[in-house]
């Protein structure tokens, strides 16, 4: 992996370029339960309305997160009220206040707008298939209330499709379906008519391979990193990369430092943007700007050294620079291919596949 004494400086050069580009974040967590404090100054959530500001990060997805739970009615029953709660409280995430403006944007054109407009775009989504229990049906509310992607697993299995980190609490087998169920296949081909991708961070090497080949929509790996470089069953190994590029698909490097170095190496300190790095230079050398991306998992763990807060986002463009990419395969990795695969979405919504 590659090494640096010290982080990129983050020069005028850099924030000019930075400041010019609509940024987004594919993968942020909101408190729950819910604080109404997105519009404010926090000094906990690492990811509120005055950071994106000061960071100028345009735009970011922000996520229903449903810890798994027994798959059962009663387990289902919950976590469909609460995925509903979640993303009415996301929902509530727009307006002006305190000076900044946000808009829920649920289309690539409304993304595109509130940029335009000095904006802050809200796109929700769902975490974990669970949210919808084994009722197909609730898909159709998530994308009523604007969500455009469904994270199938989380850790543990559930009535879609089997985890790469089954849960040992619930009594999970390492595979309950062999990746996808029946109920799972279903689900992807109402997520595709709806407009929601298939998002395959969490899942099982099975499932994801599935999920490529069964969805007629690229899928998406919202936040995950790369197995070579750091071998953990939340990684992506060569062969589901390549399954991505050949479909069209994209993974959006995460900032959680486990994903990123094993633990050995890490030593109890943060990885770093340079750590990070390494792993979205791995997926273009080996697969292509067109097929990466940036993601952090702030408030669902992600945090690193250099990039502790959506306000520290210039960074990751600094990085960039010095690594040699240029403004389009910057504007790409931060947002641009992301775009593009939403707007495969709804082309394929229109198109009534």
């Amino acid at each position: 992996m590659t090494s640096f004494s010290s982080p990129a400086p983050v020069t005028e050069d850099v924030l000019a370029l930075h400041r010019s580009l609509l940024t987004l974040d594919s993968h942020i967590d909101i408190p729950w339960p819910d604080r109404d404090d997105a519009f404010l100054d926090t000094s906990d959530r690492f990811v509120d309305f005055p950071k994106m500001k000061r960071g100028h990060l345009s735009a970011g997805c922000f996520v229903a997160y449903i810890p798994q739970g027994k798959v059962d009615a009663q387990g289902h029953a919950a976590a469909q009220e609460q995925t509903l709660a979640m993303l009415e409280a996301i929902n509530r995430m727009q307006g002006t206040r305190n000076g900044i403006t946000a808009r829920v944007c649920p289309t690539v054109d409304e993304i595109e707008a509130a940029c335009r407009d000095g904006a802050l775009a809200v796109v929700p989504g769902v975490e974990n298939g669970y949210g919808m229990g084994d009722d197909i049906g609730m898909l159709a509310r998530f994308r009523a209330l604007g969500a455009r992607y469904v994270t199938l697993t989380h850790n543990g299995h559930n009535a879609l499709a089997d985890s790469g980190q089954p849960s040992r609490v619930l009594g999970d087998p390492e595979a309950r379906h062999g990746g996808l169920s029946a109920l799972g296949r279903e689900a992807i081909a109402e997520m595709n008519r709806l407009g929601l991708l298939v998002d395959v961070s969490h899942t099982a090497r099975a499932t994801m391979l599935q999920a490529v080949e069964v969805s007629s929509v690229p899928v998406v790996a919202t936040h995950a990193c790369v197995r070579a470089l750091c071998d953990h069953p939340r990684n992506l190994d060569d062969v589901q990369l390549d399954a991505l590029k050949a479909s069209g698909g994209l993974i959006q490097i995460t900032a959680i430092g486990g994903f990123l170095r094993p633990r050995s190496e890490l030593q109890g300190r943060r990885a770093t943007v340079a750590d990070y790095m390494d792993h979205l230079d791995y997926v273009v050398k080996r697969l292509g700007p067109e097929y990466v991306g940036i993601s952090s998992d702030f408030d669902g763990g992600g945090q690193l050294d250099g990039w502790a807060n959506a306000a520290e986002s210039p960074a990751l463009t600094a990085e960039l620079m010095r690594r040699g990419y240029d403004r389009s395969e910057i504007a790409a990795f931060w947002g641009g291919n992301f775009r593009r695969l939403l707007r495969k979405g709804e082309e394929a919504t229109k198109k009534g596949l």
